[in-house]
């Protein structure tokens, strides 16, 4: 896009940003996510063959390509490539002229690898074929984090062509922030002294409660993710021999996952799981409950049919606590069962479930391992082996309570632009 900018005399014009940026999203940035959609470029955890397929350098060359074509001054890119790692897109943007002298660094984030697909995509639309239905682009990255480049470059390009200021940019965009970001570390070492002190972080990489207001993640649960194994035979036996003096497999798994998790409710009961909420974080993700509702907490999600409820009845600040601060256990996969048009009368040996366990913003990631496995290994039914291994794990994170000038700008921006932007 090379089209002459307005004469706002470096004023924001949210009017003209909204033109300019759904322009350049529907001729240029969204063609290039469809591209990249088909790209099957999984993170490093999912696809052992990554440093090899070249699937990631297709991505950043794409990338790369895509941001050089764009008219943004001061713009500075290189691909670092560090010995056995992921590469990463690191781009610096030189301030304005006219920017003040304190404006510092913004530092802002994203990562272009996926998660692997799964089964159960509606007809018609696929994990790696992108298509665009009721407004919409589906397929696997576009949005966790695709976008992420696309949404730098473009706003930058829109501040640039009102002549408005902004000061010194930096963009990571990395590779394997589905694995946990177990390269990040080693790149921000290696970049310290050109990245320097940032005043202000943008993570690229969370989403919004709708579209009519601006919305700032102010925490993120951690994740617990393994696998949970319990064995009680060596080899299968016929059910109609074995059943009644060997425990199922199944019933002893399910017996100590009850240990974890409330059946009848999904609550997690070791209360070393739980934590204390701050006055300030209690009333925002009240006021923000309200303002949600239960069309923007529940029905968001594609229940099967109209009489799916959720976990239960409660009250949506309730269900919000449940979403953003409770800890919560999903069973995500499962080894050991065979498939239902190869099951037969045998008791099984063993059953292995893949846990997903959510733990509250503030809870360490150490202290939920150790919780967790102190409580499904310790004493198991009819001395049935149990092993626990966690292929991730990762703490959450909480924004420090903000200060009060703080949330009276916040609340005069979302007054002020929430119509136009």
């Amino acid at each position: 896009m090379t089209s002459a900018a307005p004469a706002t005399n470096g004023v924001f014009d949210a009017a003209s940003v909204r033109g300019f940026v759904g322009k350049e999203y529907d001729e240029s940035c969204i063609p290039a996510l469809e591209d990249y959609i088909r790209i099957p470029n999984l993170s490093p955890t999912f696809d052992k063959d990554w440093a090899t397929n070249g699937l990631q350098e297709k991505v950043v060359d794409m990338f790369v390509e895509w941001v050089k074509s764009k008219p943004v001054k001061g713009l500075h890119l290189e691909v670092i490539r560090l010995e056995g790692l992921t590469p990463l897109i690191f781009i610096e943007i030189d301030p304005t002229a006219n920017a003040p002298d304190d404006v510092g660094t913004v530092l802002l984030y994203g990562h272009l690898d996926k998660q692997p697909p799964f089964t159960g995509w509606n007809e018609g639309l696929s994990p790696y074929e992108p298509v665009i239905k009721d407004g919409k682009l589906y397929g696997r990255g576009g949005a966790d984090d695709g976008y992420a480049i696309f949404c730098v470059i473009t706003a930058v390009q829109a501040l640039q062509r009102m002549g408005c200021q902004h000061g010194r940019l930096v963009v990571i965009i990395e590779a394997a922030e589905e694995s946990g970001s177990p390269h990040l570390p080693t790149h921000i070492t290696h970049l310290k002294s050109r990245i320097g002190s940032p005043n202000l972080i943008v993570c690229l990489d969370s989403g919004c409660g709708n579209y009519e207001q601006l919305w700032v993640t102010s925490s993120l649960r951690g994740v617990v993710f393994g696998t949970f194994k319990v064995e009680i035979l060596r080899e299968g036996v016929h059910s109609g021999s074995a059943s009644g003096i060997v425990p199922d497999s199944f019933r002893i798994a399910r017996s100590l996952l009850s240990r974890l998790e409330c059946p009848k409710t999904g609550r997690i009961l070791p209360p070393g799981l739980s934590v204390d909420i701050s006055a300030q974080r209690l009333a925002q993700t009240k006021a923000t409950a309200e303002v949600l509702g239960r069309s923007g907490l529940v029905d968001i999600f594609p229940f099967a049919t109209p009489e799916c409820q959720p976990v239960a009845e409660e009250s949506v600040f309730e269900l919000a606590l449940n979403r953003w601060w409770r800890a919560q256990l999903s069973i995500v996969g499962a080894a050991g069962l065979p498939a239902v048009s190869d099951s037969g009368n045998v008791l099984r040996p063993y059953t292995t479930l893949v846990l997903s366990l959510r733990i509250p913003p503030t809870l360490p990631k150490e202290d939920a391992v150790r919780i967790v496995t102190e409580t499904l290994t310790k004493d198991p039914p009819y001395g049935a082996r149990v092993t626990l291994d966690f292929k991730k794990a990762g703490s959450g994170w909480s924004a420090p309570d903000v200060a009060p000038w703080y949330t009276i700008a916040w609340l005069h921006l979302n007054n002020k632009y929430k119509a136009t932007i």
